[in-house]
C-alpha cells in the first residue's frame, strides 16, 4: 500500500497526517510549540528552529508508528505553514535566524519605509499584492539595522513549510504561494521580484529557486530518514501556504470560485486570473494560489473564532454545564438558544474586526452596541446570535470589496473550519451573502491539501485540480433566505457608519485598538 504524509506548520502547532492515496486520513500527530517574544525586542516573535525541528521530527515518527506502516510506504511527502513566518539561511544552508507569521517586531521599519520611500508601498503592492504590514521586507531591513552580523551572513530565505522541505531534503527551495507573501514578489509572473530589494538597499541574491506546487526538488536525505524514519526513497515535493493548499483540499481551484474559512481568524478568498491587477484602495490582500494561473483575493476579518471561544468562555459556565450533562459541544447548546433570536439579534452590533482595509489595517476596541438592560432581549443567547451574524456580516463585506475590483459574480461559498459546523452559522451565511453555501466532508483540508501536492509530486494524480475532482466530498448544503438577507442588507450599512464612528475614539486616544498593523 502506497502512502502519502503531509507535514502543516501552524501557528500553534506542528502537525504529521499520513494518508493513502485515496484521501483517507490514516494516521495524525500533533505537537504544541510556541514562539516567543526576544528579549528586549518588543512585539518580536521568534521561531525556535532546533526545538521545532525535533517536534517535527517527533511528530513524523509518531504518525508513522501510529499508521502501523514502515517509512518506505510513503512515496512522497509535501508540507503546509503558517503564511509571513520566515527563516534565513547561511551559505551551508545552516539557520542563521527565523521568525513566526504574528512577528511585528518592524514597527519603526515599516514607518521608515513610507517616510523616505514615497510610493513605494503602492508600487509594491501592485505587483505583489501585498504591504509592509506583514511582508518580509521591513523584517530583513530590521535585521540589517539590529543584528547586521546575521545579516551579513545571509545567503538565503525561506518560509516557515519550505524549511521543513529543505530540514528533509538538503534543498531550498520555494512556491509561488508561500513566496508570494513575503511582498517581494510578481503575481503575474508568480517569480521573485528581487529588484524591490534592491531599491530599499537589501540583498537581492537570498532568495531560493521558485517551482510551482507538485513539483519534486528531492528526496529525503540518509540524515533525515535517520531522524524521522522516513526512507530515502520518499520524494520531497513543494507544498504552499496553508490558506492556498487548504482551498485545494476543499475542491476551490478554478477562477471564480470562493470559500470562506472559518477558524480563529476568518480568511474569504476568491480565485482570480494572475494577470488581475490589486485594487488601487490596497483595501484587500492578493496572494498566489497554489493553482498555476490563478491568484487569490483574499479578506482577513480578525479574531472572529477567538472572540466566540473568548464569549464562551467568560459568559456561559450554565451552557457548559447543559452540555456536559447532554454529551454535547456548548457551541451546541448556544446555536440552539440563538435560533430563537430574532433575524438581526434585537439590534444589537458587536465592534470586533474592520473589514479589511490593508493599507491602513487597525481595529476599535472591542464592544457592543445597542445593548439594553431588559433580560428577556439582552442575553447570552441574542448576544452569541448577533456575534455568528457579525462574523458573515464582515465577510459579505469583504467578498463586495473583491467582487467590485475582480468583476467576479459570487453566488456559491465553501464554508470550512470549525465555524462551518455549526447549523444556525452556516444558514446566517447564506442569509446575509444570498448564496449558496456548501459544506466540505473534509475535516483536514490543508493536510489534504499537501498530501494533494504530493500526491502530483508521485504521480499519483496529474494535477491538483484532478485531485481536488477526485478526493473532495460534499456534506450538506444550505440556501439562503432572500426575505433575512433584506434585514441584513440594512444592518450591514448600519454597522459600516458605526465602526467608523468607533474608529475615531481611537484616534481620538479615548478607546484602545483591538489590534493595529506594524507601522501604524
Amino acid at each position: 500500500m502506497k502512502y502519502l504524509l503531509a507535514i502543516d506548520a501552524g501557528t500553534g502547532s506542528i502537525r504529521a497526517v499520513i494518508f493513502d492515496t485515496n484521501g483517507n486520513q490514516i494516521s495524525v500527530s500533533q505537537k504544541e510549540w510556541i514562539h516567543i517574544e526576544e528579549f528586549g525586542v518588543a512585539q518580536s516573535m521568534s521561531f525556535d528552529f532546533d526545538k521545532n525541528w525535533t517536534l517535527t521530527c517527533a511528530c513524523i515518527q509518531e504518525s508513522i508508528q501510529s499508521a502501523n506502516i514502515s517509512g518506505e510506504n510513503i512515496i512522497a511527502l509535501s508540507a503546509t505553514s503558517m503564511r509571513e513566518g520566515i527563516v534565513v539561511y547561511d551559505t551551508h544552508g545552516k539557520e542563521l535566524w527565523a521568525v513566526a507569521n504574528v512577528d511585528a517586531r518592524a514597527s519603526q521599519e515599516v514607518k521608515y519605509l513610507k517616510e523616505n520611500f514615497a510610493g513605494i508601498e503602492e508600487e509594491f503592492y501592485q505587483l505583489s499584492g501585498q504591504t509592509f504590514a506583514l511582508g518580509a521586507l521591513p523584517r530583513i531591513m530590521w535585521l540589517k539595522n539590529n543584528k547586521p552580523d546575521i545579516y551579513d551572513k545571509v545567503a538565503n530565505i525561506s518560509m516557515i513549510g519550505d524549511w521543513i522541505l529543505a530540514k528533509l531534503s538538503g534543498v531550498i527551495a520555494t512556491d509561488p504561494s508561500n513566496g508570494g507573501t513575503t511582498g517581494i514578489f510578481s503575481l503575474n509572473n508568480r517569480d521573485w521580484q528581487r529588484d524591490m530589494a534592491v531599491k530599499i538597499g537589501l540583498k537581492d541574491d537570498i532568495f531560493p529557486p521558485c517551482h510551482e506546487v507538485g513539483t519534486v526538488i528531492g528526496h529525503v536525505s540518509q540524515k533525515a530518514s535517520t531522524e524521522t524514519g522516513l526512507s530515502t526513497n520518499t520524494k520531497v515535493v513543494t507544498g504552499g501556504g496553508d490558506v492556498q493548499l487548504g482551498c485545494a483540499g476543499l475542491g476551490v481551484v478554478k477562477a471564480g470560485e470562493v470559500a470562506i474559512l472559518g477558524g480563529s481568524f476568518w480568511q474569504q478568498v476568491v480565485n482570480i486570473p494572475s494577470q488581475t491587477l490589486p485594487p488601487k484602495d490596497m483595501g484587500i490582500r492578493v496572494n498566489p494560489h497554489v493553482i498555476h494561473g490563478l491568484s487569490q483575493a483574499e479578506g482577513i476579518t480578525f479574531f472572529s473564532g477567538l472572540v466566540m471561544r473568548w464569549f464562551r468562555d467568560a459568559f456561559c459556565d450554565m451552557e457548559k454545564l447543559e452540555a456536559k450533562a447532554k454529551g454535547i459541544d456548548t457551541y451546541t447548546i448556544l446555536e440552539e438558544k440563538a435560533s430563537k433570536v430574532p433575524v438581526g439579534s434585537h439590534g444589537i452590533m458587536p465592534i470586533f474586526s474592520d473589514s479589511m482595509k490593508y493599507a491602513k489595517w487597525y481595529h476599535a476596541a472591542p464592544s457592543f452596541l445597542n445593548l439594553s438592560i431588559d433580560a428577556e432581549i439582552c442575553n447570552r443567547a441574542s448576544m452569541f446570535r448577533s456575534l455568528e451574524e457579525n462574523a458573515a456580516l464582515v465577510s459579505s463585506i469583504n467578498l463586495d470589496k473583491i467582487k467590485e475590483f475582480s468583476g467576479i459574480e459570487i453566488d456559491t461559498i465553501v464554508f470550512a473550519g470549525g465555524a462551518s459546523k455549526g447549523k444556525l452559522w452556516s444558514q446566517i451565511l447564506a442569509d446575509v451573502t444570498g448564496c449558496k453555501i456548501k459544506i466540505p466532508k473534509v475535516t483536514e483540508a490543508t493536510a489534504l491539501g499537501a498530501a494533494m501536492a504530493a500526491g502530483v509530486g508521485a504521480g499519483i494524480y496529474k494535477s491538483l485540480k484532478d485531485a481536488a475532482k477526485e478526493l473532495v466530498v460534499w456534506d450538506k448544503e444550505y440556501t439562503p433566505n432572500m426575505e433575512n438577507k433584506k434585514i441584513y442588507d440594512g444592518l450591514k450599512q448600519k454597522w459600516q457608519k458605526a465602526y467608523e464612528s468607533q474608529l475615531k475614539l481611537v484616534d481620538d486616544n479615548i478607546t484602545n485598538s483591538m489590534w493595529k498593523a506594524p507601522g501604524l
